[in-house]
């Protein structure tokens, strides 16, 4: 089983990737383990996330979200987001 997660960074930028452990992924980031890109801009937590069959869905669906505009994935993480306020 494979996620597809999108995280908010603390300057507000979003990053998309995938793990097997959402949490695992999470606190890598938070250390400075994960991607250079979370690295500069920090790690805050995680907004949105789907379950993927494998990693080759899980791949394809991340990449389809990275070529997104922020607007787009905005709008795919409100509903997730207001559900956990």
């Amino acid at each position: 089983m494979y996620f597809v997660y999108i995280l908010k960074c603390g300057d507000g930028s979003l990053y998309t990737g995938i793990t097997t452990n959402i949490a695992r992924r999470l606190l890598e980031h938070k250390k400075g383990l994960g991607g250079n890109y979370t690295r500069s801009h920090g790690a805050a937590r995680i907004v949105y996330s789907e379950r993927k069959r494998n990693r080759s869905t899980a791949s394809r669906r991340e990449a389809e979200i990275k070529s997104w505009s922020r607007q787009k994935k905005i709008k795919l993480i409100t509903p997730y987001v207001k559900l956990r306020l």
